[in-house]
Order: C-alpha cells, then sequence, then structure tokens
C-alpha cells in the first residue's frame, strides 16, 4: 500500500445509503456486513452505485468476516448488477461495510487490519462502519454516525486508519439493483434465522421435551421481531413511495392532456 494511491473521496448514491442503513438497523445484537459494488475513477474517487449483503454464517457481537467464496461469488454478481444501477455497465466490489451497534464508529484494530488485508488484493478497497444503537445520555435520543477509513502502513509494520471524506449522492428513485437488495434483506435475515435453529437441533438430537419447545420458542420470537423490525417498515416505506408516484404519474398525465389540446388548438385552420 502506498499513501499517494489512496482514495480521495468515497461517494454512495443515496439509495445505496439506505440499503446499508436499513441493514444496519436489523439488527442490535450483533454486526452485520456487506460489500460496496462501484466503481474507481482515474482522479481517486470511489463511486458505489449499490451492495450487495451477505448472509452471516456465525453471528457475532464483536466480529464479521468474508469467506473467500463471498468473494468470488459477489465479484460475478457485481458484474451483473452494474447494469441494473443508474450506472449501466459492469461494476466491480469496491469495498465493505458493517455495522457497529452499541459502540464507536471508529474501526478496532482487528478492522484496521482486516482493511490492509483487503488493499493487499486492491489498493482502492474502501470501509464504511455505521455506528447504530448508541442513544445520546442526555437526550435519549438515537445516534447514529458513520465513517469511511482505508489502511495505512507505518513505520515498524504498523498499521492504523486513514479517514476518507464521504458524501452520499442524492438519487431520484430506487434503481433495480439497490430495490432488489432491499426485498432480499428479510429473505437473508430468515436464512439466517433458520440456519442457527438447525444447527441448534442437530448438535442436541437426544433433546429433551423442555428443550425442544425452547429452542422453538427462541426461533419463533427472532422470525415474529423480524416482521416487525424489517418487513413491516419496509413495506410501509414501499406503500409510502408508491403513492408519492402514483400523485406524481397523475400529475404528468394530466399535464400531458393540457399539452395535447393546446398543441390541437394550434393545429386548427
Amino acid at each position: 500500500m502506498k499513501e499517494s494511491k489512496m482514495v480521495k473521496l468515497f461517494k454512495i448514491e443515496s439509495d445505496a445509503f439506505l440499503v446499508c442503513m436499513t441493514h444496519a438497523l436489523s439488527t442490535e445484537q450483533e454486526e452485520v456486513m456487506g460489500l460496496l459494488i462501484g466503481e474507481i475513477t482515474d482522479d481517486g474517487v470511489s463511486h458505489a452505485h449499490t451492495v450487495i449483503m451477505l448472509r452471516r454464517s456465525d453471528k457475532r457481537k464483536d466480529r464479521v468476516e468474508i469467506s473467500p467464496e463471498q468473494l468470488s461469488n459477489a465479484s460475478n454478481q457485481a458484474e451483473v448488477l452494474g447494469k441494473s444501477t443508474r450506472a449501466k455497465k459492469p461494476l466491480r466490489i469496491i469495498g465493505w461495510y458493517h455495522s457497529h451497534p452499541h459502540i464507536t464508529v471508529w474501526p478496532s484494530h482487528v478492522d484496521v487490519r482486516t482493511q490492509s488485508m483487503y488493499q493487499l488484493m486492491d489498493q482502492d478497497f474502501v470501509g464504511v462502519i455505521i455506528s447504530c444503537f448508541n442513544d445520546d445520555p442526555s437526550t435519549s435520543i438515537g445516534n447514529v454516525q458513520i465513517t469511511c477509513f482505508q489502511a495505512v502502513e507505518l513505520p515498524y509494520s504498523q498499521i492504523e486508519r486513514l479517514e476518507i471524506e464521504l458524501e452520499i449522492v442524492p438519487s431520484p428513485s430506487f434503481s433495480d439493483a439497490t430495490l432488489l437488495a432491499l426485498i432480499d434483506l428479510p429473505v437473508i435475515l430468515e436464512q439466517e434465522e433458520s440456519e442457527a435453529y438447525e444447527r441448534t437441533v442437530n448438535r442436541q438430537n437426544m433433546q429433551d421435551l423442555i428443550t425442544a419447545i425452547h429452542n422453538g420458542t427462541v426461533y419463533t420470537k427472532a422470525i415474529c421481531q423480524l416482521l416487525d423490525v424489517v418487513c413491516a417498515p419496509l413495506l410501509q416505506t414501499f406503500e409510502r413511495r408508491l403513492k408519492r408516484r402514483t400523485v406524481k404519474l397523475n400529475e404528468l398525465k394530466s399535464e400531458k392532456a393540457k399539452l395535447e389540446l393546446v398543441l390541437a388548438s394550434m393545429k386548427r385552420p
């Protein structure tokens, strides 16, 4: 890694940022993560158009990992997803994001070393951290922070973070890629809960009735929480956007009708 090659600015489309935020706020017990899909310009600007949310095989409170298989599959998926974004062309993985529930936004030493490892493969790779579920003690108001960073090498094999300026680019609507990502979120979370439940059942082949009822109750509670915390807000968001689009469509139809009348009157002898 060379400091002269560091990314100067990280831009992310607002609809892609919404996916990251929705993913981060989907659980306050463990960290979640995903990959940023976009492009790098010659002037050192990194631009994320969409994201790929990753399914966790092992849910932890303080750590997330990307398997080589996930990276390989995501690389192939990024080329296809790019054509469904506003870029309308094949894209690539340009970074990763993960959440810090109940803790500071600043990357841990593990985060910085993980970022350094990714930069060995791609020097333009960036990391984004979303700190959430941190209430301001003076007001009890929820506080969400976000940072973008890269890792820089110092003398004596030391590594530290370098904060990268982050800009959220307004987008007029959801691209097809980000819309599909939002739709996939409940599916991914349900798969994680189902796999965790199945692993528990398989480890306890001779579980007694009380244990079986307890495990089933925990699983049912997790699915109900998923419906309440993720599915319901998503449906409300889509319904509100549909209403706004319907109003806008009716306005455009009305304007079109008026223009057609004007045009018709101009053609009269």
